[in-house]
């Protein structure tokens, strides 16, 4: 049976930041990661695209916590101890340049996913931090002033333990014989799939939308891009409802009727003057070919012709009834749900360890002594941006901190 003060169990962002950390801090500890899989950091070989978004330029605690719709009040203190700016600082401390793009998102310089695993790998090795891979964990028990972890490749002893498994049900199962209470997970951040003859010939077209649910249960607004897709919507504004109405949306089976509007900020009384005026001073232009707004053009075209406007018409020949169907379609646009997408590489859900259940000041368990959460084993998670592997970081840094002192 092998010895180590610290065992982290799962290999992924977490579970390394956390064991580097700790090394770091406190280099005469024996530390290792279990990992059952062949491969390592296999979310971050894959997240954003393959170019790996780390995190994202938002540096006030309060307005960085709002995009989280579970975990918001509780990472509010561990933000003012380690987010966005700490993030930057680390890994350019070691020699990974990063770049924030226009929309917030950090990635490194080299849009490549590798330089962060490869920074990772290194210093595991600098610190010699072992890393067992295809160690599958099938239980772990306090025996006395230790904890013993059992794999599928043998026994284990440590001091303290963290887990950093994400959304694993045989985790979180271990931790039910344990006392903790879990909150049933359910997926967040999906798209949505919609089959309508207004988008069923737009796949690609991306703009600016303001997208709304409002059923008996739940109202949730969000803007941003959306993304028209071979099997619905996507983009940053579909996403963000998806993880605010990740329950509830769950609980209508993902049937639910989305309101769209194509022209954010403006109302359907101003978008019907402006295409009265548009009547009155371009009588004489082909209403299809020359779209407005700014909008693309596929796009204009697709809801001015589910306004009942056809091919060669004027905006003389438009009478009231159009006009109207048009000014609708533009600002509140009616598409019915059915059903969800995922991004089975960058997978996301809702639940696990209830927080009520750890101490955020060390992200340790309020139940057991010297045993740690970090990441997506915690029932906390973030809209898309970066914001997922920012609670990853947080949560292992502060964990890391309580781990190395003896």
């Amino acid at each position: 049976m092998q010895n180590f003060d610290i065992i982290i169990i799962g290999g992924g962002a977490a579970g390394f930041f956390t064991a580097i950390n700790a090394a770091e801090l406190n280099p005469e500890l024996k530390i290792c990661i279990l990992e059952r899989g062949k491969e390592v950091l296999t979310k971050v070989k894959v997240s954003g695209g393959g170019r790996c978004n780390v995190g994202h330029a938002e540096f006030l605690p309060r307005e960085l916590s709002a995009n989280y719709p579970r975990g918001e009040k509780e990472l509010l203190g561990p933000f003012h101890k380690f987010m966005s700016g700490d993030t930057m600082q680390w890994f350019e401390k070691r020699g990974i340049a990063l770049k924030v793009e226009d929309d917030g998102r950090i990635f490194p310089v080299s849009d490549d996913s590798q330089s962060i695993i490869n920074c990772f790998i290194r210093d595991t090795e600098k610190f010699k931090i072992q890393v067992l891979k295809s160690h599958a964990v099938q239980t772990f028990q306090r025996e006395e002033d230790f904890w013993k972890v059992k794999t599928s490749k043998g026994d284990f002893l440590a001091a303290k333990i963290m887990l950093a498994t994400g959304s694993n049900p045989k985790m979180w199962s271990i931790l039910k014989k344990l006392g903790h209470k879990i909150i049933d997970p359910v997926p967040s951040l999906f798209t949505f799939n919609i089959k309508d003859q207004r988008i069923k010939d737009l796949p690609g077209i991306a703009t600016e939308a303001v997208v709304r649910i409002n059923s008996n249960t739940i109202d949730l607004e969000s803007n941003g891009p959306l993304l028209v897709t071979h099997w619905g919507m996507s983009g940053p504004s579909i996403l963000k409802l998806s993880a605010w109405g990740a329950r509830e949306l769950q609980k209508l089976n993902y049937q639910f009727e989305i309101l769209v509007s194509w022209l954010p900020g403006v109302t359907f009384e101003n978008v019907l003057n402006q295409l009265k005026e548009l009547k009155t001073n371009f009588a004489k232009q082909q209403v299809l070919k020359n779209a407005q707004f700014d909008l693309p053009k596929r796009l204009w075209q697709s809801l001015a012709v589910a306004s009942g406007i056809s091919d060669g018409m004027t905006w003389a020949d438009l009478n009231k009834n159009q006009l109207h169907n048009l000014s609708s379609q533009l600002t509140e646009s009616v598409f019915q749900v059915n059903g969800k997408s995922t991004f089975k590489e960058e997978f996301v859900t809702a639940g696990g360890v209830d927080l009520k259940e750890v101490n955020f000041q060390t992200f340790e368990s309020k139940f057991h002594k010297n045993l740690f959460f970090a990441g997506e084993i915690l029932n906390i998670d973030a809209i898309t941006g970066g914001f997922n592997f920012q609670n990853a970081w947080t949560g292992g840094f502060l964990a890391a901190k309580a781990l190395s002192e003896n």
